[in-house]
């Protein structure tokens, strides 16, 4: 029996490797530390999804094609300095505006809701554009402007916020419309918002919920308030998908009952169990640990972003930077609390993990920005 001690040749084309593979990742402006971390919450996500969705290799092939999808959007994305993202920002805006206009005028319905335009070739929701269009705007609108910001200038970015806010709240959207607001919202904390302000805005939030609550609010989503208060209430209506995901995160243990051993989610008990509930099959069958090992992923993700945003080189570009990727830090809160029964059922998806293409390429595309920049910004210090 013969053992074979590796070389210095084997370590030397280990090195040529690691060498090329940076080089490419230079030539294309991606950042590896955060391509991985993308890719490894992509991978746990079809995981989970494969035994989520009940084996189905239609499913999980659709969503691995999705990927891949958003992977080429990352690519190309990339590939756009700063400088033309920020000239381009308006118009991406308007662009926006003018396709939930059409939303709203000619949009499919489906489930009660308005939310999608069908192009024949491609279906798809224009809010999600906004995801990545009003912090863009913000950021834009902030660029050239005396920081932190004054009265004026707040009053115009909040314009620029609560007019797709309230176009996609009318759908009704409420997560999605969540979550344009707290994009736009990134952007003036991060600017700097002054104490006062800050103090003014809590106050006329407190006293803008009776308003919202009585005449904004539609039915089931006021039923969603109250049932998160107390799920017991209709535990057989709105309160069942809050009780089901909560039986099934605590049945999970802290090792979970095994990959495709979970009850709730393989005998149907937990709804939406692929898209918006996809977190309590984590629990259910990988227990705490799973959950932990997910969150820390979410947070090299989030890191890294962060790092990312304190190197960029002008106001637009660290705006931009820290509030996409503090608006993934929330998409993960937000879905995670909804299902463990801490935040109300708003129907945010657990991101790059939930099955869907439209918001995994929505998120695909903020990653190609965060690369756009830090890819810039060595060149700038070179």
């Amino acid at each position: 029996m013969r053992t074979e001690i590796a070389g210095p040749g084997h370590s030397s084309r280990a090195q040529r490797t690691f060498t090329l593979t940076g080089r490419l990742l230079d030539a294309l402006h991606i950042d590896g530390p955060l391509l991985l971390s993308v890719l490894a919450v992509c991978a746990v996500g079809l995981i989970v999804l494969y035994s989520a969705a009940g084996e189905d290799v239609r499913i999980f092939l659709g969503q691995a094609a999705r990927v891949g999808l958003g992977l080429g959007v990352l690519t190309i994305v990339a590939q756009i300095p700063p400088r033309v993202m920020r000239i381009g920002a308006p118009f991406l805006y308007g662009v926006g505006l003018l396709l939930l206009i059409a939303v709203a005028v000619v949009g499919d319905v489906a489930m009660g809701a308005q939310r999608w335009l069908d192009l024949g070739f491609i279906r798809f929701q224009p809010s999600e554009i906004m995801k990545i269009a009003v912090p863009l705007c913000c950021a834009w609108y902030l660029h050239e402007r005396p920081l932190p910001p004054d009265f004026t200038t707040l009053v115009i970015v909040a314009l620029i916020v609560l007019v797709p806010t309230l176009l996609i709240a009318e759908q009704p959207d409420l997560g999605t419309a969540l979550l344009v607001t707290a994009g736009g919202g990134l952007v003036i904390l991060l600017a700097g918002l002054q104490l006062r302000y800050i103090l003014g805005l809590g106050a006329l939030i407190a006293g803008a919920i009776p308003v919202v609550w009585k005449f904004l609010l539609h039915d089931y989503q006021r039923q969603r308030v109250l049932t998160f208060l107390n799920p017991q209430n209709d535990p057989l209506g709105a309160g069942y998908h809050t009780i089901q995901s909560q039986i099934a995160i605590g049945s999970g243990g802290i090792f979970g009952k095994g990959f495709m051993n979970g009850s709730q989610a393989q005998l149907e008990f937990l709804p939406e169990r692929s898209t918006d509930f996809i977190f309590a099959v984590i629990g259910e069958e990988w227990g705490l640990v799973g959950c932990i090992v997910l969150m820390a992923l979410y947070l090299l993700v989030i890191g890294r972003g962060l790092y990312i945003a304190t190197q960029a080189q002008d106001t637009f570009t660290r705006l931009t930077a820290g509030s996409l990727t503090l608006l993934f830090s929330v998409y993960a809160f937000v879905n995670s609390g909804m299902v463990a029964g801490l935040l109300p059922v708003v129907g945010v998806p657990l991101p790059l993990v939930s099955y869907g293409g439209t918001s995994l390429v929505t998120l695909m595309a903020g990653f190609g920005i965060l690369m756009a920049v830090h890819s810039r910004r060595k060149l700038v210090s070179t």
